[in-house]
């Protein structure tokens, strides 16, 4: 697929994987539906890659967790461009809590963005996506392949993701619609500082090592590069691709394993 001229909406854009996306995609000469909760700063991206990479571009002030944005944020789209070629699901939130301590409204709160935006947003743009044999992404994660102690529902959140997305490419093996898993691994970003702890505040720090992750950037590019080529499955790291491998033939192994990785991070909820 050519990027240029596509209508591209990308979901959670003001900051971190998704304004890299934005960027990314702005450089292969996509136009661009950039929707967040942020709206001041998602205006002042969309204004610089208009600018910078002479495409159209127009933001949209969306909350994925409400159902009547994300409807919005799609007709914003086609009263724009006439058209939706890509959705890009990247709005996502993260938690840090054991699951004894945890307050059930934070589950809520991370299903509803990670899952549920996924859903609202997928069957808006689906009719339109269909009538161009376009793309759906969804931005998921490792988690949604292993659960991690600690974020269980985060890990919830992307195992339900990735089976919805499973199900719709099956749905659409005829239709000439792609659907695209997208998982990167650790990434350098700001969801561990707005990760919500165990009565739903934000943690604010990260406990992991930023330096030795991915860069949104990174991600961003990988992801693009699947879109073009209309890949099914983007595992991206070395250690993600090895969690996958391990967890179909190991899988207590891989338990120890991953227990033995998240005991080591800062202020370890595993004692």
């Amino acid at each position: 697929m050519n990027l240029t001229n596509k209508v591209v909406i990308i979901t959670g854009a003001s900051s971190g994987i998704g304004k890299s996306l934005a960027t990314e995609f702005a450089k292969r000469g996509a136009n661009l539906v950039l929707g967040a909760r942020h709206f001041v700063n998602l205006c002042t991206i969309t204004q610089q890659l208009e600018q910078q990479y002479k495409i159209k571009a127009v933001a949209v002030q969306c909350d994925v967790t409400i159902e009547a944005d994300c409807d919005l944020l799609i007709k914003q789209a086609l009263v724009t461009f006439e058209r939706v070629d890509i959705l890009i699901n990247n709005a996502g939130i993260s938690m840090r809590a054991l699951f004894k301590d945890t307050d059930l409204k934070v589950l809520k709160s991370v299903m509803d963005v990670n899952f549920w935006g996924t859903v609202y947003c997928t069957k808006y743009a689906l009719p339109e996506i269909l009538k161009t044999q376009g793309t759906i992404v969804g931005v998921s994660s490792i988690a949604g392949y292993k659960g991690l102690p600690g974020r269980s529902g985060y890990s919830a959140s992307k195992f339900a993701m990735n089976g919805f997305l499973d199900a719709l490419r099956v749905e659409n093996l005829k239709t000439g619609v792609h659907i695209l898993t997208a998982c990167p691994g650790f990434t350098a970003s700001n969801i561990r500082n707005t990760a919500l702890d165990k009565e739903g505040n934000e943690q604010r720090e990260s406990t992991l090592n930023e330096q030795s992750m991915m860069t949104s950037d990174e991600v961003a590019k990988i992801i693009a590069d699947g879109v073009e080529n209309r890949s099914r499955t983007l595992i991206m790291t070395g250690q993600g691709k090895l969690t996958v491998l391990i967890s179909k033939f190991f899988p207590k192994l891989l338990d120890k394993l991953v227990y033995n990785t998240l005991a080591k991070e800062r202020n370890s909820l595993l004692r």
